[in-house]
């Protein structure tokens, strides 16, 4: 075991001299040294809107630019994601969805789709790091720039929706749910609106038969709605990331086996069992 566990440790650290060490010297270079940075990100959607905080952070002494890249090809040991984009991180539909809900942050100088632009800090470097990714996805990019926030606060920012308020906003994928709990106690709570895909809501809504869909425009307006709602309820998925970014009131599912992200801040909770579940519902409910 001890052997195995050295072997793996000379492989992590040739790894890093070989891939990382002088990428990581670079962009502690560029953040000293420039007063405008240029940001790359390509990966999946939640992957992109945990690197805010750390952006957000530098804003403060830079100008910041952030270039999304689309139709990046999936590793092949990742194409299970299919799903996500015929093969792709992030396809064209995604980063249209995605732009109008950066563009309006204003701590960007810049928001654009990526064409070849100068690039001084590739976010994307954080899928090479030679580490445990089970740990809190949002904090890798702190790992990668040496650059950390109070993830308490608010990275993502938007105004209530005009029409959609003081619902429970749901979003869960099939991917990442929970084998210990269901959903089937919400049948007696009122005001529940899903807004995520299609298919995923016609499997809950076998569970939760007062449960309405709505299909939003952009990931503006989603980020509006998630803004002006009661609280949100979600596994892993996008809506999750957002609510936290907002700091709404938020309730997660956890995954047992892939736990990657965690609530920070307050009115954040997350279960991995039926009676917290229905027990941080209810409180969020009337609260």
């Amino acid at each position: 075991m001890n052997l195995k566990k050295d072997s793996a440790i000379k492989q992590n650290i040739k790894i890093f001299e070989i891939e990382m060490k002088k990428k990581i010297i670079n962009i502690q270079k560029n953040i000293e040294n420039k007063k405008e940075l240029s940001f790359l990100h390509y990966g999946h959607l939640g992957d992109v809107v945990c690197s805010l905080p750390v952006i957000k952070e530098l804003s403060k002494t830079h100008k910041c630019n952030f270039y999304i890249q689309a139709n990046k090809p999936l590793p092949a040991n990742a194409r299970h994601y299919k799903h996500f984009g015929n093969y792709v991180f992030l396809t064209d539909a995604n980063v249209n969805l995605l732009l109008p809900l950066f563009m309006n942050q204003t701590y960007f100088h810049k928001v654009e789709k990526y064409k070849n632009q100068e690039i001084d800090i590739d976010l994307n470097l954080v899928r090479k790091m030679p580490i445990d990714f089970r740990g809190d996805l949002i904090r890798w990019y702190s790992q990668l720039t040496g650059v950390y926030t109070d993830l308490s606060t608010p990275y993502l920012f938007a105004e209530p929706h005009k029409n959609i308020k003081d619902k429970v906003i749901i979003m869960r994928n099939t991917r990442r749910k929970n084998y210990f709990t269901n959903y089937k106690f919400l049948k007696k709570y009122d005001n529940l609106l899903f807004i995520g895909l299609n298919d995923e809501y016609k499997i809950l809504k076998k569970e939760v038969p007062n449960l309405e869909h709505y299909d939003c425009k952009n990931f503006l307006e989603m980020a509006q709605i998630i803004k002006s709602s009661k609280f949100f309820l979600g596994n892993l998925s996008f809506g999750y990331h957002i609510a936290e970014g907002l700091k709404t009131p938020r309730l997660l599912e956890g995954s047992p086996e892939f736990p990657l992200v965690y609530p920070h801040g307050k009115y954040a909770y997350e279960f991995y069992f039926q009676e917290h579940f229905e027990k941080w519902f209810s409180y969020l409910y009337y609260l």
